[in-house]
């Protein structure tokens, strides 16, 4: 297999798991292989050079963007879709051990959840508390 076409596969894997992630950082890093897709059809023997240039836009996304980003969300109005996540009420379809994961789904969507305590399938919760991918949630109707 040509080295691009390496590099393609890796640059939708990464697009394809940033989709499912919701950040950005995967997304730099696909767009580092994509570049390293255009250099690997320019210079196909020079895998060291491929990657150097990948790596090089991944980093200069990741450093440029930052602040960007930064700046938008501590702008005036900006509101995270997954902070409208703490206080809805869900199900847990996949019970949630102590401490430990489970699924809950929200709406039509499902999160990967954690409980201070043992909430099993079916049991209506709410979610206290949100991580990047992870929620926390708890018993409908209060702590127990």
């Amino acid at each position: 297999m040509e080295l691009w076409a390496i590099w393609l596969i890796i640059g939708i894997i990464l697009f394809v798991v940033e989709m499912l992630t919701l950040t950005f950082y995967l997304l730099w890093l696909g767009i580092g292989a994509f570049v390293a897709v255009v250099v690997a059809l320019l210079f196909p023997d020079l895998i060291i050079i491929q990657t150097i240039s990948g790596c090089f836009v991944a980093i200069l996304l990741t450093i440029f963007t930052k602040p960007l980003t930064q700046q938008i969300r501590n702008s005036k109005g900006f509101k995270d879709v997954i902070d409208e996540l703490v206080g809805k009420q869900g199900v847990v379809i996949e019970e949630i051990p102590e401490g430990k994961y489970g699924i809950v789904r929200i709406g039509n969507e499902t999160w990967t959840a954690s409980s201070h305590e043992y909430l099993p399938q079916g049991q209506m919760v709410i979610v206290t508390h949100r991580g990047n991918t992870i929620i926390e949630v708890q018993k409908w109707g209060g702590v127990s």
